[in-house]
């Protein structure tokens, strides 16, 4: 596996443009939202391209104001094929984005957990594009291009009256390639399972981490990166791009120490810091 990285200016251009190789191509939206595409099919993961959340939680203590901006907009984006939400946050499925997103893709697919559809509906996406997947399911998205489907514990793995999981993760598969996105997580029992044996190129993995001030005022945590290594050792994952950081300031990390963390830890080889306005080619 080769890994490359391009400073980009315009992500809706870089995004459009004709693949180049066969393999993955993605970029980070902020917080937990990437756009990847294979060949000439594209998608969105947990895309969080508004202000909606300032808007809904002005005036309180935890006031939600953007500290990175928006690094396109949802309604420039025209050639999705799929939008993918790991969980109904609205960090992740956003009302203030993916109703921009689906009109200005028309033929656009919008795949949430099955435990969800009623609130993706209340959030904008039309009924007759929902896919609704859980755990285990494997969505096909062409001909080489698939996404498995596994289950993610936002600090604890919850599931419906019909057992389909509240939070989940997704496991990109273009060939050879495989990029995991574990949507909102910390470890669990049996994630090392779920992933299976099947390798894994690419881990997006949040890592903000927790803490009990934030889970009292209903912000439940991700993985810490000590976690998030140590997931990627154990799974034999050779690159782990962490994100959830940067957006809010009650909710991130701080930047320069998390990356002399990696290097102490002489893990800069195969962990780093999901850079903005950047490219990775996955190939």
């Amino acid at each position: 596996m080769a890994v490359t990285k391009t400073p980009i200016e315009d992500v809706a251009g870089d995004f459009h443009r004709p693949a180049e190789h066969d393999g993955v191509a993605l970029w980070w939206l902020g917080q937990a939202g990437f756009l990847l595409r294979h060949n000439d099919l594209r998608l969105a993961v947990d895309p969080y391209l508004s202000d909606s959340l300032a808007e809904k939680y002005r005036g309180t203590p935890f006031p939600h104001r953007r500290i990175m901006a928006a690094p396109v907009a949802a309604g420039a984006l025209t050639e999705l094929d799929f939008v993918f939400c790991t969980h109904s946050h609205t960090d992740h499925m956003d009302p203030g984005t993916l109703p921009d997103m689906a009109r200005a893709s028309p033929r656009c697919r919008f795949v949430v957990p099955a435990a969800e559809r009623m609130k993706a509906m209340e959030r904008g996406v039309p009924p007759d594009r929902l896919i609704l997947v859980a755990a285990g399911d494997v969505v096909v998205l062409s001909g080489n291009f698939s996404a498995a489907v596994v289950p993610a514990a936002h600090e604890e793995r919850w599931q419906d009256g019909e057992g389909h999981d509240f939070f989940l993760g997704y496991k990109f598969r273009a060939g050879e390639k495989a990029v995991y996105h574990s949507g909102d997580c910390v470890p669990f029992d049996d994630l090392g399972d779920w992933l299976g044996v099947d390798s894994i190129d690419v881990a997006l993995l949040p890592v903000n981490g927790r803490d009990a001030r934030r889970k009292a005022n209903g912000i439940p945590g991700n993985f810490h990166l000590l976690e998030a290594i140590a997931l990627c050792r154990n799974a034999a994952i050779p690159l782990l791009l962490g994100h959830h950081f940067g957006m809010f300031d009650f909710n991130t990390i701080e930047v320069e120490a998390a990356r002399s963390e990696i290097r102490s830890l002489g893990a800069s080889s195969y962990a780093e810091l999901i850079q903005p306005m950047t490219r990775y080619d996955i190939r």
